[in-house]
């Protein structure tokens, strides 16, 4: 499971990773990530933690698919949340096909939406 200092909750982290933040799409999801803070910290103080939302509509199905689709995002954030800068905010937001997926292919598509965000690539 995600760590608590892992997770995002509030309303406006969502907004602000969503709105200010870079996207890459996959076939069964969509991840939103806003970059570690522009404000360097202070000496001897610690980076923020990266912090993880998730966003499964009712189109991904019913509440037992619903909250499948979130544990298994949560489970497969847990070991991905080390690779982004500290401080930052992403939204993982689950489509109508993650539903369908597997594990397996739902971490080939956080993956890949991962490294188009990390690598540069374009939207």
């Amino acid at each position: 499971m995600l760590p608590t200092e892992n997770r995002l909750r509030r309303r406006e982290d969502f907004a602000t990773a969503v709105r200010r933040g870079r996207r890459a799409g996959r076939p069964s999801l969509v991840v939103h990530l806003r970059s570690g803070a522009t404000n360097p910290h202070a000496p001897g103080e610690s980076a923020p933690p990266t912090r993880a939302g998730f966003v499964v509509s009712k189109a991904v199905g019913r509440s037992v698919v619903r909250n499948k689709v979130k544990r298994r995002l949560r489970h497969l954030m847990r070991d991905r949340v080390v690779l982004l800068p500290p401080g930052s905010l992403v939204v993982v937001r689950a489509l109508p096909g993650a539903g369908d997926a597997d594990h397996a292919q739902l971490a080939q598509d956080l993956d890949a939406a991962l490294q188009r965000l990390l690598g540069g690539g374009a939207r």
